[in-house]
C-alpha cells in the first residue's frame, strides 16, 4: 500500500510512522493520562486497515484525520488533544511557504498527484513541468489572495470544484469556438506579421494550424474549428491548377477540356491530401506553451456549405480527414497508433444517415474510423434542430467547445446566429454526492443544502467573470484584435462579450448517479430514481435561468467531464462520509447525469434514457456506450448512429487502441494490481508494465486521453462493462 505525501510524492506506508507520532503526543500530556505501547500498536493496526479497506493509495492527511478519530473512538481525549494541537504547530509551521516541495516534487517527477492528473501531459517534460510551477503559483495565489476563504475551503474539501485554478490568476478563459472563416478571409496576424488570405487550400490549411497554436496559447480549454471554413479554398487551387494544367498541356499541343479537367482533380485531390495531413501532423507534434498538443476539435458538418460546389468540396476534405485518421499516426517505433488529437465530430444529417442519401459512403466511412480510432462522436442534426433554439424560434445546428461544452443561441444585433467567435467563460462544478450524504436521507434538507450550494457555486463562478472584467485585448491579440473571437482595437477590454449571452458561464456538475442512490437507494435506471434525476437536473437549470434574468449573464447547466477531480471528489466523499455501498464505494464518482460504468444496460436503452438528461444539460453534455472490437462489425457501428441520428443529440462509441511496444502486442492492455494495490497498466502478451514503452489510448471524459490517469479514473475504466 502507498501513502502520498503532502508534496504529491508516493511513499511505501509504514505503520511504525503512525505508532511514532502518537507516541511524540503521548510523551506531551501527563503520565497518568497515557496510553500503553500496547494500545499505541493496536491504534496503529487499525487505522493501517482501515486505509487498506479503501482500495487506494491514502494521503497523509487522511491518516492523519483517521488517527483523531480512532483516539476518540478509544477514549482517549486528553491524548487526541495533544494530538490535534501537535499536528495544528507543524502545519503552521509548513504554512512559511505552501508551494515549494510541490514544486519540487514536480521537478524530480516523483509528484504521483500532477503525474495523473492530465492524461494528455507527460509531466517529465521541461514545457509541461514550466506549466505545472507556474500553475502552483497561480493556485496559490489564487487560495490565498484571489478566491474568498468560503470558495477556497468548499474546493479543497471537495464540495466544489473551482476549475483551472492554475490559470485564474492570468485574464484567461477556458474555451472557443473559432472564427476561421473570418481569419481566412478577412486575414489576421500573428506574432506581430501579417497574414493575408490564402490563395491555396494547402497555405489555408498550414495558416489554419499557426492560428490552433496561437489560440491554445492563449486560453486553457478545448477550441473547435469547422472544416467548412477550408472548404472554399478548394475552388481557389481547382482554378489554379485548372490554369497551369491548361497552359502545360498547349505548350504540348493537347487542348482536350476533359483531360484538363481530369488532370486537374487529380492534383487538387493531392493537394487536399496534403492539406490535411498539414493540419493532422501539426496537431499532433505541436507542443503549445502548457506543455501539451492542443485540444482541437474539428467539425464536420454537410449542411455548413453555403452552396453545392462547397459541399461537394467539402465532401472531399471529410472524406481525406476519416481516411488519415483510420491509418493513425506512428509512434516512435514507426508504428501506426491512436492519436489523441484532433478530436473529430461527424454531423449524422439526412444527407448522409441513410443507405440511399448522396453522402451515405461518408457515413460508412465514419463508423470505419470509430471503430479503428475511437473518433468521430457524433451530433445528430434532427435532435439538435430540436433541442437548440433561438428567440425567434430557429433551430440550429453548431459544434461544441472541445470536448462537450456547447454555447446557448444567440442571436445578433442583425438579427442572425452567431456560433465562430463565441466562448466560455470558464466552469465551477458541484459535487451532487455530497448534498446528497448531507442531507442524511431527508429530502426536505437535501433542498435546503442544495440552495446552499447553488449560492456557492454562483459566488464562485462571480469570481471568474469578475476575474475576466476589464480585461484588455492586449492580453491575448490573436483571440480578441485578430479575428478567432473577435475584432477589437488595441487596449479595447472585452467587457461587451462577458454579457448578453455572447460567453457563457459554466455549472458543472457531478455524480447525479451517487445523489440520486443516496437519497431514495434507486438507480436512475428504474422509474423513482429516473424521476428524482430529472427533478434535480430541472432544479439545476432554474438556478441559471435566475442568474441569467438577474445579471444579463449566460449561466448555463454543464455536464462536467472529470478525469482527476473524480478520483478527488471520491476521496473527499469517503473522508467526510466514510464508505457508504453504491454511493462512496469506489474511488471515483460517475460523470454528470451518466448511467454507472458498472450498470449491465444495452446501449439502445442508455442512449434513450440519456437523452432525457442530456437535454436538460444545455451548456455541455455528451454520452456514450462502450464496445468491443468492431473492425469486423461495421454494420453494428452503423445501428448505433442510426439510433443516435433519432434519439440523442450527441453521442460517441468506446472502444480500445492500444500497442505494447517492447513485444508489438496490439490487442487490449489490461489494468492489474501491483503487491502494492495500485492499479497499474500491463502487456497481456509480455507482462510490460513500462508506461514509457506502451501506447494505450482510452475515452475517459469525452476526450481520448494517452496514458497517465490517476488511480480513481483509471479503477473506473478498468469497472467499464459492454454496452453491446
Amino acid at each position: 500500500m502507498k501513502l502520498i505525501k503532502r508534496n504529491g510524492s508516493e511513499e511505501i506506508f509504514n505503520r511504525e510512522k503512525i505508532a511514532a507520532a502518537i507516541s511524540k503526543a503521548n510523551e506531551a500530556i501527563e503520565e497518568d493520562e497515557r496510553i500503553t505501547i500496547g494500545k499505541i500498536r493496536q491504534l496503529s493496526a487499525t487505522v493501517e486497515s482501515r486505509c487498506e479497506r479503501l482500495g487506494r493509495a491514502v494521503s497523509v492527511e487522511e491518516v492523519q484525520d483517521m488517527v483523531e478519530n480512532e483516539l476518540m473512538r478509544s477514549g482517549a481525549f486528553i491524548l487526541a488533544r495533544a494530538y490535534i494541537t501537535y499536528r495544528y504547530k507543524r502545519q503552521l509551521q509548513r504554512r512559511t511557504n505552501t508551494t515549494d516541495d510541490q514544486i519540487l516534487s514536480l521537478i524530480e517527477c516523483n509528484n504521483e498527484e500532477v503525474k495523473q492528473e492530465n492524461s494528455n501531459k507527460n509531466p517529465t517534460v521541461n514545457s509541461v513541468q514550466r506549466d505545472y510551477m507556474a500553475g502552483e503559483i497561480s493556485k496559490d495565489l489564487t487560495r490565498r489572495i484571489l478566491l474568498s476563504p468560503d470558495i477556497v475551503k468548499a474546493h479543497e474539501e471537495g464540495i466544489i470544484h473551482f476549475h483551472d485554478a492554475d490559470y485564474f490568476a492570468q485574464h484567461m478563459h477556458n474555451c472557443d469556438l473559432v472564427n476561421l472563416e473570418d481569419m481566412l478571409q478577412n486575414g489576421t496576424v500573428i506574432s506581430g506579421t501579417m497574414i493575408e488570405k490564402p490563395h491555396s487550400f494547402s497555405t489555408a490549411c498550414n495558416i489554419a494550424t499557426q492560428i490552433i497554436a496561437q489560440v491554445a496559447s492563449n486560453q486553457y480549454g478545448g477550441q473547435s474549428i469547422s472544416l467548412t471554413h477550408l472548404a472554399p479554398f478548394v475552388q481557389i487551387s481547382r482554378e489554379k491548377i485548372y490554369a497551369s494544367v491548361k497552359r502545360e498541356l498547349a505548350e504540348i499541343g493537347v487542348s482536350d477540356e476533359n483531360a484538363i479537367k481530369k488532370i486537374t482533380e487529380e492534383r487538387l485531390r493531392d493537394e487536399i491530401r496534403r492539406g490535411v495531413q498539414c493540419i493532422q501532423y501539426q496537431v499532433v507534434t505541436l507542443l503549445t506553451t502548457n506543455g501539451q498538443a492542443p485540444f482541437i476539435t474539428i467539425f464536420m458538418y454537410l449542411g455548413e456549405a453555403k452552396d453545392e460546389q462547397t459541399k461537394r468540396d467539402l465532401a472531399v476534405i471529410i472524406e481525406e480527414t476519416l481516411l488519415q485518421r483510420v491509418q493513425g499516426v506512428k509512434n516512435e517505433k514507426g508504428i501506426w497508433i491512436t492519436p489523441a488529437f484532433p478530436k473529430l465530430i461527424y454531423v449524422l444529417e439526412e444527407q448522409n444517415i441513410h443507405e440511399d442519401s448522396e453522402y451515405y459512403y461518408l457515413t460508412k466511412l465514419a463508423a470505419k474510423c470509430t471503430a479503428k480510432r475511437m473518433v468521430p462522436d457524433y451530433i445528430s442534426e434532427k435532435i439538435m434542430l430540436q433541442s437548440k433554439i433561438d428567440k425567434n424560434g430557429d433551430g440550429h445546428c453548431y459544434t461544441c467547445m472541445g470536448c462537450r461544452s456547447f454555447l446557448t443561441p444567440f442571436v445578433d444585433e442583425d438579427g442572425k446566429p452567431k456560433y465562430y467567435g463565441r466562448f466560455n467563460q470558464g466552469v465551477v462544478t458541484v459535487n451532487l454526492v455530497d448534498i446528497g450524504l448531507s442531507a442524511e436521507g431527508s429530502m426536505e434538507k437535501f433542498w435546503q443544502v442544495f440552495d446552499e450550494r447553488m449560492e456557492l457555486c454562483h459566488r464562485a463562478l462571480q469570481a471568474r467573470h469578475e476575474r475576466l472584467t476589464g480585461t484588455l485585448s492586449d492580453a491575448a491579440p490573436i483571440l480578441w484584435q485578430y479575428g478567432a473571437l473577435t475584432r477589437l482595437g488595441k487596449g479595447e477590454t472585452i467587457d461587451k462579450y462577458l454579457h448578453g449571452g455572447y460567453s457563457t458561464l459554466s455549472l458543472g456538475y457531478a455524480g447525479l448517479w451517487e445523489c440520486v442512490y443516496s437519497l431514495n437507494g434507486k438507480k436512475l435506471t428504474e422509474p423513482e430514481g429516473e424521476a428524482l434525476g430529472l427533478e434535480i437536473m430541472k432544479k439545476l437549470n432554474e438556478y441559471t435561468a435566475k442568474w441569467k434574468a438577474a445579471e444579463n449573464i449566460d449561466y448555463s447547466l454543464y455536464g462536467t467531464p472529470l478525469e482527476s477531480t473524480t478520483y478527488k471528489f471520491a476521496k473527499s466523499l469517503q473522508k467526510r462520509f466514510g464508505i457508504v455501498p453504491g454511493v462512496t464505494d469506489r474511488n471515483y464518482i460517475t460523470n454528470s447525469y451518466h448511467v454507472h460504468v458498472t450498470e449491465e444496460i444495452d446501449a439502445f436503452e442508455k442512449l434513450k434514457l440519456e437523452a432525457k438528461f442530456q437535454a436538460l444539460s444545455p451548456g455541455g453534455a455528451i454520452s456514450y456506450v462502450e464496445v468491443p472490437d468492431m473492425q469486423n462489425n461495421i454494420e453494428a457501428v452503423l445501428s448505433v448512429m442510426r439510433f443516435i441520428y433519432d434519439h440523442i443529440m450527441y453521442a460517441e462509441l468506446n472502444t480500445k487502441s492500444d500497442y505494447c511496444q517492447v513485444c508489438g502486442y496490439d490487442g487490449e492492455i489490461m489494468i492489474q494490481k501491483d503487491e502494492d494495490g495500485k492499479l497499474v497498466w500491463e502487456c497481456p502478451n509480455c507482462k510490460n508494465r513500462d508506461q514509457s514503452k506502451m501506447n494505450v489510448a482510452r475515452r475517459t471524459c469525452g476526450y481520448i486521453g494517452t496514458q497517465y490517469w490517476n488511480q480513481g479514473r483509471t479503477a473506473e475504466i478498468n469497472d467499464r462493462v459492454l454496452h453491446l
